[in-house]
């Protein structure tokens, strides 16, 4: 749900950027999440008239045009707007693919809405339960002669296939059908014959997804706004999303368990969704509006808010979340650390990807992997923590005060001396080394030279 850029101002983000900005900035941003989709992955974006087209042309040039699925039609409000030349009624969803023909393959069915549950009826009483009926006529372009030929109702009326169609099967299949009670001559047996589909049958009591979303079925900005207005008061965002839309496009592109990425999370609609689902979820929000509105929203889901599709989803509350701020930025576009950067900026960076933990959990026990960091003791020391047995130690910054060379960044043997012990695996980050790799080996030490050593995701 990116900016529409409508070229208006709201109270909690703006919307109105030059056009050659608005591609440039969402350009980098669609090759990245592209990068992060999973192979039967999907991505949905919602969008207005003021920059369909182009997001369109960007879309097929960075997911690939045989990977686009489909274009779908919102119904984001069921009001008449006066004010303009035309009432605008609708917004778009670009569906893409990562792999098209793997999409499609766990593409899950919609549910049936009680509009068309009504639909269902069982008027013969037959055994297969409740049914609606269908029209077996179809275009005769491209018929075969077998499917040309009268039928004969039980009344004996005998009906053609109208003019320009033919019937939907051969002679032998209809007659089959007859046959197995699936074909549908009305009360008196004398009307045109229809198909018989059962409820039972159908794939999973669900239907193929249609292109145009209604405001009944999957509600509107209104309707968003007044529950919006019940979570924030009158703080609320001009234009929220119906929890009811994000719950079908999370039905139908997902599996209970599986990860949803929103990277405009606005005011957190996709994550209460997905936690009210059982799905995981990653939210980024530049915003302010990410403490003001987020994270008192999951806070309320997993209190077990009541709004939206709690009662569709069963929701009682449950779960939890974490949040995190976006740090400085440790490398230049060249790959050395960028001027300025502090120890434990670097130190945690570190620490997370050797071992995949938060810099600063103190000491914790996690499927039998024993960790414990400095950082938890609020000091700035070169031994980062020690993790699953191994002791990592970073060099840098004159974190240990003035031992020549580079103020200690260089391993030497006064400098390695000097390091707090550890009794087992060390690994140690540091501009160079002076030691040799024998020395470094018999002493069970890895050396990692910073920058370029130093692993990156």
């Amino acid at each position: 749900d990116p900016p529409y850029n409508t070229h208006s101002a709201f109270e909690h983000y703006d919307d109105s950027v030059e056009h050659s900005t608005w591609l440039s900035l969402m350009y980098p941003r669609l090759e990245l999440l592209r990068e992060f989709l999973s192979d039967d992955g999907s991505i949905w974006i919602s969008i207005d008239d003021n920059e369909a087209q182009y997001l369109h042309v960007i879309c097929d040039e960075i997911f690939g045009r045989n990977n686009f699925v489909c274009t779908i039609i919102w119904e984001k409000r069921k009001s008449r707007e006066n004010r303009r030349a035309f009432s605008f009624k609708h917004d778009y969803i670009f569906v893409y693919a990562k792999y098209k023909k793997m999409f499609e393959g766990i593409r899950n069915p919609v549910q049936l809405s009680e509009a068309v549950l009504t639909r269902y009826k069982n008027p013969d009483n037959d055994c297969r339960g409740l049914w609606q009926s269908v029209a077996i006529i179809a275009q005769a372009g491209h018929a075969t002669p077998s499917q040309f030929y009268d039928i004969v109702t039980p009344t004996g009326r005998r009906i053609p296939p109208p003019p320009g169609n033919c019937w939907r099967f051969t002679q032998q299949r209809f007659e089959e059908l007859v046959k197995d009670k699936r074909i549908w001559f009305g009360k008196n047996g004398n009307n045109v014959p229809r198909q018989k589909m059962f409820l039972s049958e159908q794939d999973n009591a669900g239907l193929t997804p249609e292109t145009i979303w209604y405001a009944d079925d999957v509600g509107t900005n209104d309707s968003a706004k007044r529950h919006s207005n019940v979570l924030f008061g009158q703080d609320g965002f001009d234009n929220p999303k119906p929890e009811q839309l994000l719950q079908q496009i999370i039905r139908i592109a997902t599996n209970p368990g599986d990860i949803v990425l929103d990277s405009f999370l606005g005011s957190g609609t996709t994550a209460a969704v997905a936690q009210k689902m059982n799905r995981r979820y990653i939210g980024i929000e530049i915003g302010e509006h990410a403490v003001t509105h987020v994270i008192p929203r999951l806070r309320k889901v997993i209190d077990g808010e009541d709004g939206g599709i709690s009662k569709a989803e069963n929701w009682k509350g449950g779960g939890g979340f974490s949040f995190f701020r976006l740090g400085e930025e440790v490398f230049t576009a060249d790959g050395q650390i960028r001027k300025g950067v502090k120890f434990q900026t670097l130190a945690a960076h570190i620490w997370m990807e050797s071992t995949g933990t938060h810099y600063g959990t103190g000491k914790t026990e996690e499927s039998g992997i024993v960790q414990e960091t400095m950082a938890s003791h609020g000091q700035d020391s070169p031994l980062l923590g020690i993790h699953d047995g191994v002791a990592y130690y970073l060099l840098y910054n004159g974190i240990l005060g003035d031992k020549r060379p580079n103020n200690g960044n260089v391993l030497t043997r006064k400098v390695l001396a000097s390091l707090p012990p550890h009794h087992g695996p060390r690994v140690i980050y540091g501009e160079s080394s002076r030691l040799h790799e024998e020395t470094l080996k018999a002493m069970n030490i890895v050396f990692r030279q910073t920058p370029k050593e130093i692993p990156s995701s």
